[in-house]
This record gives structure tokens, C-alpha cells and sequence, in this order.
């Protein structure tokens, strides 16, 4: 072996995988690379399309670059590149360009092929490193559909404000000076009302109303609002439920930042299952809204494969469960008469979190004022009746466990339901652990939210201590990934030709169960799995790592539950047989669950153990 052979040699059996190899390994690798010398005169000469190669960096430093000219990674001594063309066939989409010149050792495929054969390591090391580009968020750079964007991303206008003593030939002057619709009405830099045009046109004009008179007279008290940082589908959604064409955009601290119209969102989308939600709000009998939901499941089939993140099919698919349930609401009341008193409609479980699927069941309940009279009841319990058993016509099927507003259990007061949480939280029995996954995830729907917001204020009050932490963490980790030795998946079903994995349970309910009990141990308000973790990256519970691992897997395992969902596989909902995948989606599943398991034993170590 000559001196520069002997040097390579050295350098890379100190690399992964070689370092876990035998030295014959090494040793062949260091006897059949190219050596270059990488600047920026000709970085173009490599990774290109048709002559995939395996680059190990020696020296200096290297931006990974992809066609949309993101950057994926900056690379530097011991990083490889290339290797996914390699492993897949696919063809070279990235380029690389040079931050410092250095030294990059080059294998080509018939040589990188070989190893992969000789060392069966080798090519796994190669395998989950390319899992993990996969997995990754920043690698899949996907171009967000509009649902997807957050609202501060289609403002293009400072909010517009007037004060409630000011008279309204004023706001219609300022109205006209900035060429808005509609203004906000503020009090010490809160939002306290709205005024659009309509509202001239009807309140004022039509009304003879004089144009002297204060706004505080004729605007609209407490208009509906938005966080900056809600998504689009949601503030459509927003202004389908309540007809409202103007939408106030509020900071987390309440402050107006600007305001969305319809016209805005119209601009971004020609969505059929957003009109179909519109169509949903509009129903005047139960006819019609049946037929809209026989439209659902061949819609959302046609919707996903114009969508490049398919887990927004779990947002539409609640936004229809909600839409259905306020017009079934509706319905009653229209054929019934008005509720006697306030109530509030709350779901619970994948609704809340508005994960739906398409073999999702009900999860719901009534929450009542504490001065219900008794035979007021009986008007909530015919109308949970009704509308659970008219949801179920509709395609959303009862849940097994009875948690719905049918049933007397979740019809109560807001005492009464804080009870309950309390209960659970100071007695953590494992069914009381069992109740905590469904109930801890809450949303409401329709009526009088100012109920629903006593009931999240008196449950904010509850303490928790570690020793309720402590018995949800040990719960969780009574669910097992279906890995066992030799990475070899365990599959379940008695059928041979039938043997399959629970994507759900082995998989994306212990992510939401850890990140509930995270939530919940940082006090973080919000239901939906993904918004949690977007909350927790500003907290000190779980390192950025972890986070984006969590965020990861649980889009990657939700898109394959999906997606199994509706090519109709042939086996029970939530599951999948691997042997239908690929063998690098094989690897690709494994190492999620790799680190589901990862986040389960964490999850254990920080809390069943009492190190926080």
C-alpha cells in the first residue's frame, strides 16, 4: 500500500460506516476512488444526471442545492453526498456549490454496488442516511398549497383602525383614503368592533342614519378573528361557518394586524371539498346534506393527488365533520325551536385535533351553564340524539366507546366536566389514562363559546403533578413499535396472506400521546398534533432535534395511513402490508419507527422517572 493509499486508508476507517466494518472494507474503498480537487472552477463537473457516484468529503466545504435553489445542507469533512441516485436509479435532480476548495474522494457505482453486496451494514448505513433526508422537512422543501400557508403570508396591507368615538363619515372617509372594504374599530390598540361596506349600505343609508353619529352605533360588537399564524384552510373555513366575507387578523397579544377578505382567499383557491363545505353550511334539509357526504370519500380521493402534504386531507376531512355537525345543529333547532338555554357543542380526539380520516369515528359531547334546569335537558338529549345518529347516516360512524353526545355521561354542565378532568387527573388509574388520550384533546364547535372558554379556564386551574405526568408517560409506553430483533417488522393478522402493521396504533397515536403529554406539561392550549410541536420549539421540554423528528415521522407514517386509506389495500383501517413496499420504503418505515420508539423512551426517562 503506498504512502497516499495508507493516508486515505487511515482517514476512512475513522468514517461511519467504515469504522463498524471490517478493514478490508476500508481498504477496498481507499484502492478504487478518484480523488479531486473541488473549486469552484468545476463543481459542475460532478453530481451530474446519468453518472452517479458516491463523493466523501476530505476536505472543505459544500452546499447541497436543490432544482428550486434551496439550500438542503452545508457539508463538510466526513459528510458524503450522492448516495440517494445511487441506491434508487433515480435520476441526479441537486447540485453542489463551493464555500471552500478541498479534497473529495469519488466511488463510482460499480464499486459502491460491490460493497453494498459484501457488507450488508454498509448499504443500511446508506439506506437510513438517505430515510433520514426523507424524513426530513427541510429536505422535502415541498411548495405549500394555499390551505397550507399561514395568513401573515397574504397580507399585503397595514391594518386599518379608527377609534369607536369616531363618527362614521370619518371611517368612510378613511375607508376611501386606503381603499379598504371594511375597518377595524379599536380601544386602547384592541380590536372592540368592525365596519365594512355593508354596513354603510345597511346600517347607515338605508336607515337614514346621520353620518355624524359614532361607529360604537352602528359597528358590528366582537367580530370573528384570526391569529397570524392559523392556516388559510382554517380562516376559509372560519368564514364559510358564519357567512362573513372581512376577517380581522390578530397578533398572539390581541393587537390587529390587518385584515383577510374573501376575495383574498378566492384569489388562492378553486378547491371542490372547500365549496363542498360551503355547500354543507347552506343545506336546508337532511336530504341535502346527506348527499353532500356521499361526495366526501371519491372527492378527497380526486383532492389528494393535487396536494403535495396529503396529511392536510385529516384538516378537511374535520373541517367537514364540523361543518356537518353545526348544520345538523341548525336543522334541529330550525325544526325544534331554539335552544332554552346556552350550550356548546365540543369535540373530542382526532376531530379536535382535526386528524380525521377516513375511517375516523365520533368523538363529541355537550357542555351546558351550571343553572340548567332539569327539563331543559331533555331538549339537549334529543338533540345529541339526533344529531350523533344523523352524523353516523352521514359516513361519520358512533364510536365504540360511547363518547358522544347521545349519551348522558357527556352531556353536562361546565362544573360537572371539569369534575371529570379532575378526577382522572388526580386518580391516573389506567382508565382514567384511557380517558385522558381521547378527552385532553377538546375543540369546540358551535354555540355559546364564551361556555367553552369557562370550561378551558377552569381546567387550565386543575394543577397536575408529576405523579399524573408520571403515569401517562408509563401508559405510553405500553404500546410497542412493531420492530423487534433484527429490525424485522412484526406484523399482526392470523392470515398469512394477510399479515399487516397498525399505522395508527403502533405508530401515530403514541406520537400524539407523547406530544399530549408534552403539551400538557408546558401548558400549551392548542389540540392539533403539529401545532403543539410548532408551540414546544419555543419551550425547553424537547431539544430542536426531537421536534423535528416528531414532526417528521408523524407526517411521514400519517401521508402512508392515508394514502393506504384510499387505495382501498383490502385490509383493516390504519394498516399496511410492507411487503407492498419498496425495499427503501421498507427502510424508510423502519427508521420511523425507530424513532417513535426513541421518543417513547425519552418520553419515560423524563417523566416516569421524575428527571424534569
Amino acid at each position: 500500500m503506498t504512502p497516499e493509499i495508507q493516508d486515505i486508508y487511515q482517514f476512512v476507517l475513522k468514517q461511519a460506516p467504515f469504522s463498524e466494518l471490517p478493514e478490508s472494507a476500508a481498504s477496498y474503498f481507499a484502492k478504487h476512488l478518484e480523488i479531486v480537487y473541488l473549486t469552484a472552477a468545476n463543481q459542475h463537473h460532478w453530481l451530474k444526471s446519468g453518472e452517479p457516484n458516491l463523493y466523501l468529503i476530505r476536505s472543505g466545504l459544500v452546499d447541497l442545492i436543490s432544482p428550486k435553489d434551496e439550500l438542503i445542507g452545508r457539508m463538510s469533512q466526513g459528510d458524503y453526498f450522492g448516495y440517494p441516485s445511487l441506491l434508487t436509479g433515480d435520476a441526479i435532480q441537486n447540485r453542489i456549490e463551493v464555500q471552500q476548495e478541498g479534497l473529495l474522494y469519488v466511488l463510482a457505482q460499480p464499486e459502491f454496488d460491490f460493497l453494498r453486496r459484501e457488507y450488508k451494514a454498509f448499504e443500511q448505513y446508506f439506506v437510513r442516511a438517505h430515510a433520514n433526508r426523507l424524513l426530513s422537512s427541510k429536505y422535502k422543501q415541498q411548495n405549500e398549497t394555499w390551505s397550507e400557508r399561514k395568513i401573515a403570508e397574504l397580507m399585503n396591507k397595514a391594518a386599518v383602525s379608527i377609534s369607536p368615538t369616531s363618527s362614521i363619515r370619518e371611517a368612510a372617509k378613511k375607508m376611501s383614503e386606503f381603499g379598504v372594504s371594511s375597518i377595524m374599530v379599536t380601544e386602547q390598540a384592541k380590536l372592540v368592533g368592525l365596519v365594512t361596506d355593508r354596513d354603510l349600505r345597511n346600517r347607515v343609508l338605508a336607515k337614514d342614519v346621520s353620518p355624524e353619529l359614532a361607529l360604537a352605533e352602528i359597528m358590528t360588537r366582537s367580530p370573528k378573528h384570526i391569529f397570524e399564524n392559523n392556516r388559510v384552510f382554517t380562516a376559509l373555513h372560519l368564514m364559510l361557518k358564519h357567512n362573513i366575507h372581512h376577517l380581522p387578523v390578530l397578533d398572539e397579544n390581541f393587537r390587529p394586524l390587518g385584515m383577510l377578505t374573501s376575495t383574498d382567499l378566492l384569489r388562492q383557491q378553486k378547491s371542490d371539498p372547500v365549496q363542498l363545505i360551503g355547500r354543507i353550511y347552506k343545506a336546508q334539509n337532511l336530504h341535502t346534506l346527506k348527499t353532500c357526504a356521499q361526495e366526501i370519500p371519491e372527492l378527497l380521493r380526486k383532492f389528494s393527488y393535487h396536494i403535495e402534504d396529503i396529511s392536510l386531507i385529516g384538516k378537511l376531512l374535520s373541517g367537514l365533520t364540523d361543518a356537518m355537525t353545526s348544520r345538523l345543529i341548525f336543522l334541529y333547532q330550525d325544526k325544534h325551536g331554539q335552544a332554552p338555554c346556552r350550550f356548546a357543542w365540543i369535540c373530542f380526539g382526532s376531530q379536535a385535533r382535526e386528524e380525521q380520516t377516513l375511517h375516523s369515528d365520533q368523538d363529541n359531547g355537550l357542555l351546558l351553564p351550571d343553572d340548567v334546569e332539569p327539563h331543559h335537558r331533555e331538549y339537549f338529549a334529543a338533540m345529541g340524539t339526533f344529531v350523533c345518529e344523523q352524523l353516523n347516516e352521514c359516513g361519520i360512524v358512533s364510536c365504540p366507546g360511547n363518547i358522544m353526545a347521545s349519551n348522558p355521561e357527556c352531556q353536562a354542565t361546565v362544573t360537572q366536566w371539569t369534575e371529570k378532568f379532575s378526577a382522572w387527573i388526580t386518580s391516573p388509574t389506567p382508565k382514567a389514562m384511557l380517558n385522558c388520550k381521547i378527552y385532553f384533546d377538546m375543540r369546540f364547535i358551535d354555540g355559546a363559546g364564551d361556555l367553552y372558554a369557562a370550561l378551558s379556564h377552569a381546567l387550565a386551574g386543575i394543577s397536575k403533578n408529576e405523579l399524573f405526568y408520571a403515569a401517562m408517560a408509563s401508559d405510553i409506553n405500553t404500546n410497542s413499535v412493531p420492530i423487534g430483533l433484527f429490525q424485522q417488522f412484526k406484523l399482526e393478522g392470523e392470515d398469512s396472506k394477510h399479515k399487516y402493521l397498525n399505522l395508527k396504533k403502533r405508530g401515530v397515536a403514541i406520537i400524539n400521546d407523547v406530544v399530549r403529554l408534552y403539551a400538557l406539561r408546558a401548558g400549551v392550549e392548542k389540540a392539533n398534533t403539529l401545532e403543539r410541536l410548532d408551540t414546544l420549539a419555543g419551550g425547553q421540554l424537547l431539544v430542536k432535534e426531537d421536534l423535528d423528528n416528531l414532526t417528521d415521522c408523524w407526517r411521514y407514517l400519517t401521508q402512508l395511513r392515508l394514502k393506504t386509506q384510499i387505495n382501498h389495500e383490502g385490509l383493516p383501517a390504519n394498516c399496511i402490508n410492507p411487503e407492498h413496499l419498496s425495499s427503501l420504503e421498507r427502510h424508510q418505515l423502519k427508521e420511523a419507527f425507530y424513532l417513535v420508539k426513541q421518543a417513547q423512551q425519552a418520553c419515560a426517562f423524563k417523566f416516569a422517572r421524575g428527571s424534569l
